[in-house]
C-alpha cells in the first residue's frame, strides 16, 4: 500500500458517498420534476426507510416538502448524459422528461412519476421531516419498489466530485462466509 497523504476535508465526498446517482422525481399539484441525487443512505430495512440530502435551493425540495412523497428511480449507465444534464437545469425553468426525452409511468402508491428508462424505481412517503429544517435531510420510506427482472447486477453510476462518476465494479459473490446473524451484534 502506498503511503497516504493529507487531502482536502470538503473532498471526503469521493470516497463516502454511501450509494448510487439516482433520479428523484416529483409532483405538486400539475407539475412534475426530475433531479439528480448523489447523496442517500438505507437507514433501516424494515420499514424501509432512505435518508436524503436535498437541498432548499433545489425545485425538488419544494415539490417534495409539500406533497410529502417522491420517487427514487435507479438509472444505469447507459443514462450518464441524461443524468448529467438532468443535474445541471432546473425543473423550474424546463420539463425535464419531454427535455431529455424520458418516459414517465404512473406509480401505484404516490403521485409522483416513475421513470420508465430507470432499472429501478421505489415509490416514497415522507416518513420523519425532523431534520429538513436544519439539515435539508429528508427521511423517506418506501412504500412500493419496482427492479426490472435483468440484469440482476446493473451497472450503476457513482458520483466521486468535479464531474466525475465511477461506474459499479465487478460482482464479487461471498456468500460463503456471511453470516446475517452478525448483522445485529455489530
Amino acid at each position: 500500500m502506498t503511503a497516504k497523504r493529507d487531502f482536502p476535508v470538503h473532498k471526503v465526498r469521493r470516497y463516502l458517498e454511501p450509494g448510487p446517482i439516482v433520479l428523484v422525481t416529483s409532483r405538486w399539484r400539475d407539475k412534475t420534476n426530475i433531479m439528480t441525487l448523489g447523496w442517500q443512505t438505507v437507514m433501516e430495512f424494515a420499514p424501509s426507510l432512505v435518508g436524503c440530502v436535498i437541498s432548499v435551493g433545489n425545485h425538488s425540495f419544494h415539490m417534495i416538502r409539500k406533497s410529502g412523497e417522491c420517487v427514487i428511480n435507479l438509472p444505469t449507465s447507459k443514462l450518464i448524459d441524461t443524468v448529467v444534464g438532468i443535474g445541471n437545469c432546473s425543473g423550474a425553468e424546463v420539463d425535464k422528461f419531454e427535455l431529455f426525452g424520458l418516459t414517465p409511468e404512473d406509480a401505484s402508491q404516490v403521485g409522483a412519476p416513475l421513470i420508465k428508462e430507470c432499472h429501478a424505481s421505489f415509490e416514497c412517503r415522507l416518513h420523519d421531516d425532523a431534520l429538513v429544517d436544519k439539515y435539508n435531510f429528508f427521511i423517506f420510506e418506501v412504500v412500493k419498489a419496482h427492479v426490472a427482472s435483468a440484469p440482476e447486477h446493473p451497472e450503476t453510476l457513482h458520483y466521486t466530485g468535479d464531474g466525475v462518476f465511477v461506474l459499479a465494479g465487478d460482482v464479487v459473490d461471498k456468500r460463503e462466509l456471511f453470516r446475517p446473524e452478525m448483522l445485529m451484534l455489530d
